[in-house]
């Protein structure tokens, strides 16, 4: 019961965090991490997406998608700045 009760929070934190600007850390694994910045752009029943800008990023915006179980296995950290 409580796992299901800390994804409602998740949920209910990217849900109310649309427009919110986010620092992005995910974990790639062997002490590898990728801290990228963006705005929280659109939530769906099983992923969020997320507009990254910023001088490291190739394209002038780029999106990319996350599930709410990548923030509950701490495979992705969002920061709100």
């Amino acid at each position: 019961m409580g796992q299901q009760s800390e994804m409602s929070r998740i949920v209910y934190n990217v849900k109310h965090s649309v427009g919110r600007r986010v620092k992005v850390c995910e974990n790639k694994g062997r002490n590898k991490v990728d801290v990228l910045e963006g705005v929280i752009s659109a939530i769906y029943p099983c992923v969020f997406t997320i507009r990254l800008d910023g001088e490291d990023i190739p394209v002038a915006s780029q999106t990319i998608s996350y599930t709410y179980t990548d923030v509950l296995t701490k495979d992705v950290e969002l920061v709100y700045v």
